[in-house]
């Protein structure tokens, strides 16, 4: 019998998307009429919990939804997707967490959040569902409390940060790091370096491994990643497609480089393997909905898998 891999614990937000389809994104203090509008589940904590599952992992998702109509929607979707949802609670006196989302022809997006019911992710209330099981590989955005990531850090257990939205972090953060995956905004936003090209994403990274992160994985749209340790620096591509919709490609990253790091893939293989699904997520609308199944991502990962 095949070992069981351990479940990736995924800690984090959990939204509803409320998406509209727009020519282009409107200047300040201008209206642009929109062509479509949807509400989808999602929530970067969310979204990368249902990548993983989507890859055949077992993850367990640690978070908060309002008790309202939007609340019970996110759960529901989640245990269909096969995400662990016992660990996600519903707060009686806050709502759920949404995100306004604009997306244009060309594929690209827009998103403001108001966190709603993910600002009590908190440490007591993560640090008490976490005391119930084991796990090795946790997965975290800033989505929620920036001091629950400081306290799971210290578990010493493989951590990943997606440090999405970016904002400043104590450098004990950084020291507990095992992998952080910013994009370009954020590898900016958080090193004060605009990656580039193949010189700046070195400076921007050498700046990740100053500060003590192990492992650090700029990721770059179209053109792939780049991926940088104490042993390797390579650039690594993607593979090219028809962009409908760029919104959850971030999350099918993450999830996927988290789900592969846990099955015990080395960093190169998983960050390409995690290229991929980040690129397959991009050629349908919506977040969840795009995320792709361990069978599309074998089709176009030849040699990889």
């Amino acid at each position: 019998m095949a070992a069981v891999v351990p479940e990736v614990v995924v800690i984090g937000s959990a939204n509803m998307d409320l998406v509209t389809r727009a020519p282009r994104f409107p200047l300040p203090g201008e209206t642009v009429l929109g062509s479509k509008f949807t509400t989808f589940t999602g929530g970067k904590g969310a979204n990368q919990a249902c990548a993983i599952a989507k890859l055949g992992g077992r993850p367990r998702f640690i978070g908060k939804v309002g008790n309202d109509s939007f609340g019970l929607q996110i759960i529901s979707s989640l245990r269909q997707i096969g995400v662990d949802t016992a660990n996600v609670f519903a707060e009686q006196d806050l709502v759920t967490g949404t995100a306004m989302i604009t997306v244009t022809d060309s594929g690209e997006n827009t998103i403001v959040v108001a966190g709603g019911a993910n600002a009590r992710v908190d440490p007591d209330f993560v640090n008490e569902r976490l005391s119930k099981f084991e796990f090795n590989t946790v997965l975290m955005q800033l989505e929620t409390p920036v001091s629950t990531v400081q306290e799971i850090i210290r578990k010493k257990k493989l951590a990943i940060l997606n440090p999405a939205p970016a904002s400043d972090l104590p450098d004990e953060i950084y020291h507990g790091l095992d992998w952080i995956t910013p994009n370009e905004t954020e590898t900016h936003r958080l090193t004060g370096v605009r990656p580039i090209d193949t010189e700046s994403c070195r400076k921007a990274a050498a700046w990740f491994l100053q500060h003590g992160v192990k492992n650090v994985v700029i990721t770059l749209g179209a053109k792939g990643s780049f991926l940088v340790n104490s042993q390797i620096e390579i650039h690594c591509p993607t593979i090219e497609v028809k962009t409908i919709d760029t919104t959850a490609a971030g999350d099918a990253f993450n999830g996927a480089l988290a789900q592969f790091l846990n099955e015990g893939r080395d960093g190169q293989n998983a960050v390409m393997l995690a290229n991929r699904a980040g690129a397959l997520a991009t050629t349908k609308l919506g977040a969840q909905a795009s995320l792709p199944s361990r069978d599309e991502l074998r089709a176009v990962s030849s040699g990889l898998f």
